[in-house]
């Protein structure tokens, strides 16, 4: 509960370029904890530690993809 508190109250911040640094910090922060405790990871075998390690690099990479992409395009005009 502590950190949705926190995600409305970072959202009533502005903290300019940091607002997606912090909000893609607390996500994290709320997937770990869903991973490992309310999805059992934390207690299961070593293949589904693989597993979850290899869906979160194939999250990484998508993620990386899609941030290049994004920041390699220059800014488009509107038409009139």
């Amino acid at each position: 509960m502590a950190l949705l508190a926190l995600t409305w109250g970072i959202g009533h911040i502005n903290l300019g370029a940091f607002n997606l640094v912090v909000a893609l910090a607390i996500s994290f922060a709320k997937m770990i904890l869903i991973a490992l405790f309310f999805m059992h990871i934390k207690n299961e075998s070593r293949l589904l530690h693989l597993a979850a390690f290899a869906g979160l690099l194939w999250f990484s990479i998508m993620l990386a993809l899609t941030c290049g992409d994004y920041l390699s395009r220059g800014s488009v005009a509107m038409p009139k």
